[in-house]
């Protein structure tokens, strides 16, 4: 049992042995961080989102209060005044 040239016999057990091997292998060397890198670009581009989609319903919101001002406006004028 000397790594590489481990062998039972059965094919699918070499299989899952030096599978697993290399999993130890990059856990060991530290080439799986990068999928933790990639979870922080995911949870900063959902904060990102979230902040820009909140931005977008308050500016909806002022506009939409802004329209009906200038619709109320209109519906009400008259010759003699103003808004």
């Amino acid at each position: 049992m000397n790594g590489r040239n481990f062998s039972t016999g059965n094919p699918g057990l070499d299989l899952v042995i030096t599978f697993l091997q290399g999993r130890v292998q990059r856990a060991r060397s530290g080439e799986l961080d990068r999928g933790a890198s990639a979870v922080e670009w995911v949870i900063i581009s959902a904060v990102v989102v979230a902040i820009v989609g909140v931005v977008a319903a308050v500016i909806n919101g002022a506009l939409k209060g802004g329209a009906e001002d200038v619709r109320d406006c209109i519906e009400g004028a008259s010759a003699e005044g103003t808004c």
